[in-house]
């Protein structure tokens, strides 16, 4: 009876960490993407105290179009636990949103909201919009998603100005550019202390 009560156990908890934070964790950054977009947007009415709150450290809005019309998952700064369960993570010492350098992010592959999921089915030429409170950045990948596997050690990835060792090359096939995004997430579904990473670079800058 114990093993079979330890057994149930086991199965709620693994239940829990890949459809319940999920689901727990994408209601949670809806209610953030939604106050967000009602603080920085220009309203009739004023947002509310609890709105202000969710959106007070809120960097950007990330859209991958390739994703769906209705993806859109907010980045904060940091990339522990708590900070990716509320979507993307910011690396320390990432360039600001279209800055010169590299705004690099950490998301979930599986659990807590997984927003990079699907990131292996990303192609070089994707976008990714990132949105702030006054303007909109677009950014076109250089790499495929499945092109390139580091080990979780691999700190030249966020680096401001990325070179891949294995090449002695710059990541961005633009000479010029230097206003960089990075992706990062788990190289596999399920635990690995590997890491699948995607890089681009910034094409358009407009207002809100």
């Amino acid at each position: 009876m114990a093993l079979v009560v330890a057994g149930v156990a086991v199965l709620g908890y693994i239940g829990w960490e890949l459809y319940g934070t999920t689901w727990v964790a994408k209601r949670e950054q809806s209610k953030i993407v939604g106050a967000t977009e009602r603080v920085w947007g220009d309203q009739e009415t004023a947002p509310s105290k609890e709105e202000r709150e969710l959106a007070a450290d809120v960097v950007a809005l990330v859209r991958i179009p390739a994703f769906g019309a209705t993806y859109v998952v907010p980045a904060h700064e940091g990339t522990d636990d708590d900070v990716l369960a509320r979507g993307f993570g910011v690396f320390d010492d990432s360039a600001d949103p279209g800055g010169v350098g590299n705004f690099a992010l950490a998301g979930h592959r599986i659990t807590h909201g997984e927003p990079l999921r699907d990131l292996p089915d990303l192609k070089a030429g994707d976008t990714v919009v990132v949105e702030t409170s006054d303007m909109t950045y677009t950014y076109v990948l250089d790499t495929d998603g499945n092109a390139l596997t580091v080990g979780m050690d691999a700190g030249w990835v966020t680096a401001p100005d990325p070179v891949n060792p294995a090449t002695g090359e710059h990541v961005s096939e633009v000479a010029d550019s230097r206003r960089l995004l990075t992706l990062v997430t788990c190289a596999e579904l399920f635990h690995t202390d590997d890491r699948l990473v995607v890089f681009g670079h910034l094409v358009s800058t407009d207002p809100a």
